[in-house]
């Protein structure tokens, strides 16, 4: 039975209070003619956070409990679907009220997960060869403003050998939704797209159910069997928009002003990365914005406790250093015999042409392996890190041994005698 309130207590941001009983903690309502959740149980005072924000509503408007969740629907018409924060069509599309399933549900159970062992190729050889992207792993990549991550975000929709890629878009300048949309739309991958998009002019409460929504809809398609994607950006402005919220409760704030469950809520939405026996499975890569270049900064401090690893994309590239998927060695052993030993041997060399570029800077006379690193690092940074790189992994195996060969003798590399002899390139006469 749906009760009805006509008494609002108060009204601070968009959050209205209203006493009320038999109610739980997440429940839908309707506060006049709008949306709201509830998002925080004090005794017979419940707090509702309104989707379309509070102006306009008095003290005297009604506030009706729907006594279910907030839910999301969820069938194969989704896909090439555009929908804002609260599951409503952005693309003038009809709205979709079948199947509907609630949001915000806990993680699989550990015991039903299986280990993560399957690559998923993108086409980019700073992932797929240096730092492979793996079937149910949870990944950040650290950037900064300015950064092209929502390029980077978009190349690996286009690209990544999944069946269902679903994009969750918080804090978008519109004309970032509009790339992405336009973006999936010329190049065919929006056919097997779902895109949640909540953009900074929106409701802030919008925000913070584009994750849920993603990964509800993710974790359905998982169990019907599909191979599925869920990128994410930006989870800074995520956490932005909860410590709004903890602001307007009069939450005590915990570092830097971002409430003290902070990493509940990143951890409460990155386990949901999983992979089931014989069915689907969910992979999340998210991207993770550094105010000033920060990474001890709440946000990228605690996702890193969370996650597998990170990516690091600076000056337009994933950098070697710093990058790193803890599970790429699940999967680099089994793609190619020379996968693992040709990426530590290339990692170790431009180590050493970094060392040679600030030899360089400085003025120091250069010897003649200087100058073979200094050619080898200007080949390994146009040849691979060039984000506009488009290669298979098995091309890029094969570029890497070209650009050692044009730089190095054999010996040289640090590269097993076996290994050398049967994948070398040999010099046209």
């Amino acid at each position: 039975m749906q009760k009805i309130y006509t008494k609002i207590e108060s009204i601070v941001g968009n959050v209205v209070v209203v006493k009320a009983e038999g109610v739980r903690n997440g429940d839908l309502a309707m506060v006049g003619k709008s949306y709201a959740n509830v998002i925080k149980l004090d005794k017979d005072l419940v707090y509702l956070q309104v989707f379309s924000g509070t102006q306009g509503i008095s003290t005297t408007d009604s506030v009706k409990f729907l006594n279910k969740p907030m839910m999301v629907s969820y069938s194969d018409s989704l896909l090439g679907r555009v929908f804002n924060g609260a599951g409503v069509p952005r693309d003038k599309g009809p709205e979709l009220s079948d199947n509907m399933i609630p949001i915000g549900g806990p993680s699989a159970n550990p015991a039903k997960r299986i280990v993560p062992k399957k690559m998923i190729r993108t086409g980019i050889p700073m992932i797929d060869l240096f730092n492979t992207l793996v079937e149910s792993q949870k990944l950040p990549i650290f950037s900064v403003s300015g950064e092209p991550y929502n390029e980077l975000l978009a190349r690996i929709a286009m690209q990544a050998e999944v069946d269902v890629i679903v994009l969750g878009g918080m804090g978008l300048k519109h004309d970032d939704y509009l790339f992405f949309r336009d973006t999936l739309e010329k190049s065919g991958a929006m056919g097997h797209t779902v895109m949640f998009v909540h953009t900074a002019s929106d409701p802030t409460v919008e925000c913070t159910l584009v994750p849920d929504m993603s990964l509800a809809v993710a974790e359905r398609f998982a169990l019907d069997g599909k191979k599925v994607l869920v990128l994410l950006t930006d989870m800074t402005n995520y956490a932005d928009a909860q410590k709004e919220t903890a602001i307007t409760m009069e939450q005590v704030p915990s570092n830097r002003g971002y409430p003290g469950d902070l990493y509940s809520c990143l951890a409460a939405r990155y386990e949901k990365a999983v992979a089931f026996e014989g069915l689907g499975s969910i992979t999340i890569l998210s991207v993770t914005t550094m105010p000033g270049d920060d990474v001890t900064h709440p946000v990228p401090d605690n996702t890193g406790y969370i996650t597998e690893g990170q990516y690091y994309l600076k000056n337009g590239r994933i950098e070697p250093f710093g990058s790193l998927s803890r599970l790429k060695q699940n999967v680099n052993g089994d793609t190619r015999n020379d996968h693992r030993a040709l990426m530590d041997a290339m990692i170790k060399l431009y180590s050493s042409y970094k060392e040679s570029l600030e030899k360089k800077s400085m003025g120091f006379m250069m010897s003649e392996w200087d100058e073979k690193l200094l050619k080898y690092g200007e080949l390994f940074e146009t040849k691979l890190m060039d984000l506009s790189v488009n290669i298979s992994l098995e091309e890029a195996l094969d570029l890497g041994w070209k650009i050692l060969a044009e730089c190095f003798e054999p010996n040289e590399t640090g590269l097993k005698t076996k290994l050398i002899q049967e994948r070398w390139p040999k010099k046209r006469a």
